[in-house]
């Protein structure tokens, strides 16, 4: 390698000026120690040509322990300061890195980007080293450029839709930046419609499913048979026939207060570290605070450290729901006598009784349907009733209507105790005798002719009946299905009553 190659190569790979001093003939070449500019420099800081916002931004950076913390403390500090910098010095240069800050970039790189950064902003979209990228989006994370949570989550997203789906961006940045975009929503105090589409859409899924099973009461058939499948990792699912997903969908009703703590135990807190693989400063300590996400996730912090309460799959006992399911399904098969039977499972026993009775209450169900139907119209019985009155009066002879007690010939008559202890009303069974006791006290039996089907004319009617012997009159009165007590025999019945 001759020595221009390797001034060439010095600059390609380390960035750094090579100052030679004077050279003798080529014969015999004498170099003078002269100082090499600082590290991450091209011309140096010194230079005037570079502007004195990164002169002063370079000279911000401190050192300290060396810690990679120390190292992202100067990011956010260097990034705060030039945080509205624009430039104009363009540099297309390739640049990897993993984590980038800006210390790790030399000046032509520093104005390169922060040349690209202002025509991005501007929405001019540039490509640039996707290291580069990536420093851009780590100072959204540290509200570098942002006005708030909200602010720097709809930059993160319109830097996805504008500069990775329809701009010259890597495509392979979008796992990490919907990673960051839930942890920084999250830290960011965000509402979780603002966060969940950034969520794995496959544990999403199986939230959605356990949360189904927890509330199958309240949930289509459907819902819960595709949950019952989703968690039990079977493509099957079973006859189409909605009896049959109906009534697996009713045996896991029944068998879901134990089951399903059997099957998928508890919720359970894991620490949760936000943004651990980006470059990201935390300002201060996180308040306590809880953000949900659904019903089978939540994100909280306590003392600082932050956790993720959720259902593990790694500790579900799919061995019990897939022998759940496939007992159900050999009785049912049966029973609706659909699809091909399948092979019974002695172990699985043990989730015969919930399907049974399942079984047992739908053949009832369909037996009570089967029975013919009688539809009494209560509301008609009053005139029905009046109607036989009519016809059967006009069927007696005279004679006969003066037999009739209470009718010609007979008014007068008194019947006496007839031997009957003191107090007793022949014909008071104990449903007339409570009505007549409210009645009596002032209050009103409707409710209770209610609950014991009792027609308010026909009552009235057999009370009257009962004290025609004693008192000759009627002593209660049905008005529109309304009884009332007729007070001028209040008393007379108190005293007959012995009350």
């Amino acid at each position: 390698m001759n020595l221009q190659e390797l001034i060439q190569y010095v600059k390609e790979k380390s960035g750094y000026t090579l100052i030679l001093g004077s050279q003798l003939p080529p014969a015999a070449p004498v170099y003078q120690d002269t100082p090499i500019s600082p590290a991450g420099t091209l011309s140096g800081p010194d230079d005037p040509a570079v502007p004195a916002r990164i002169r002063e931004m370079l000279a911000l950076y401190d050192y300290g322990d060396g810690s990679n913390a120390q190292r992202v403390l100067n990011f956010y500090r260097q990034g705060k300061f030039m945080e509205h910098y624009e430039d104009d010095a363009p540099w297309e240069g390739e640049f990897k890195r993993y984590f980038p800050t800006y210390h790790d970039l030399n000046i032509r790189q520093l104005r390169g980007y922060f040349t690209w950064r202002t025509q991005y902003r501007k929405g001019n979209l540039l490509p640039v080293a996707t290291s580069l990228a990536y420093l851009y989006v780590y100072e959204l994370l540290n509200g570098i450029g942002t006005e708030s949570a909200e602010d720097g989550l709809q930059k993160l997203e319109a830097f996805e839709h504008d500069y990775i789906d329809h701009g010259p961006g890597n495509p392979a940045m979008k796992r990490n930046l919907h990673r960051w975009m839930l942890e920084f929503a999250v830290l960011g105090g965000l509402p979780a419609e603002r966060f969940t589409a950034y969520l794995n859409p496959e544990k999403i899924q199986f939230d959605q499913a356990l949360s189904t099973l927890q509330k199958a009461a309240d949930c289509p058939d459907e819902a819960v048979v595709q949950a019952l499948r989703l968690l039990d990792g079977k493509k099957d699912t079973g006859p189409a026939d909605p009896q049959f997903q109906h009534l697996l969908a009713g045996t896991w009703r029944l068998a879901a207060d134990k089951l399903f703590p059997a099957c998928f135990g508890q919720a359970k807190p894991y620490v949760w570290h936000p943004l651990y693989n980006a470059v990201y400063y935390k300002e201060k300590e996180e308040p306590d605070r809880s953000v949900p996400v659904n019903d089978c996730r939540m994100f909280y912090c306590r003392d600082g450290i932050w956790h993720e309460l959720r259902y593990e799959r790694l500790f579900f006992d799919l061995q019990r729901l897939g022998a759940f399911l496939h007992r159900t399904e050999c009785s049912l098969r049966r029973y609706l006598k659909t699809g091909h039977y399948l092979k019974e499972k002695p172990e699985e026993a043990w989730a015969l009784p919930y399907v049974d009775a399942v079984i047992d209450a739908d053949r009832r169900e369909k037996e009570e349907a089967a029975r013919p139907k009688i539809d009494i119209h209560l509301e008609r019985l009053d005139h029905i009733r009046e109607d036989a009155a009519a016809t059967r009066e006009s069927l007696l002879t005279a004679e006969e209507i003066d037999e009739i007690p209470g009718q010609a010939g007979n008014d007068g008559e008194q019947a006496g105790n007839d031997g009957k202890p003191a107090g007793s009303i022949e014909g008071l069974n104990g449903q007339l005798a409570d009505v007549l006791l409210m009645l009596l006290r002032g209050q009103s039996p409707e409710s209770l002719l209610r609950e014991r089907h009792l027609m308010p004319s026909v009552v009235a009617d057999s009370l009257n009946e009962a004290f025609f012997d004693e008192i000759g009159d009627n002593v209660v009165e049905c008005d529109g299905g309304t009884l009332s007590l007729v007070e001028d025999y209040r008393e007379d019945i108190k005293q007959l009553l012995e009350i």
